[in-house]
């Protein structure tokens, strides 16, 4: 495969941060507004990943310009904030969509259909998911 066909990996900074008696949660600087939150740090980081690429796929589906990643040594603290760490959240930025052959298993193509209104939009959601929580851990 070419570099052309290779889809682009951006590192985007992310705050881990927690308040007192809260859950912690996980902000983007370069996203207002795309925020995940967990149990435990590690679940929060988990989480952050699959916000981050929903996000992301939404923005470039609408066909907004993502924004260049904040340097992490540039992220400010925020006095308001409890910061526990600043880190990076890889994010694969879509390509243009190709069409290709899948087989599945005839009932779970009907589950599929019951609850999704777009079959490839579905499926590619959920790969990305499945993507970022496996390369998340």
């Amino acid at each position: 495969m070419d570099e052309a066909n290779l889809m682009a990996k951006l590192f985007f900074p992310a705050i881990l941060e927690k308040e007192p008696d809260s859950v912690y949660g996980v902000t983007f600087p370069d996203f207002p507004g795309c925020v995940s939150a967990g149990d435990t740090a590690e679940e929060a980081l988990v989480n952050a990943h699959e916000a981050l690429a929903g996000h992301v796929a939404l923005m470039v589906q609408d066909g907004e310009a993502l924004p260049k990643p904040t340097a992490v040594e540039d992220v400010a603290a925020d006095p308001d904030v409890t910061m526990i760490a600043v880190t990076v959240v890889g994010v694969t930025v879509p390509g243009r969509a190709k069409r290709v052959n899948v087989t599945l298993d005839e009932a779970l193509l009907d589950e599929i259909d019951t609850v999704a209104k777009n079959r490839s939009r579905f499926l590619a959601e959920a790969a990305r998911a499945e993507l970022a929580r496996r390369t998340a851990g």
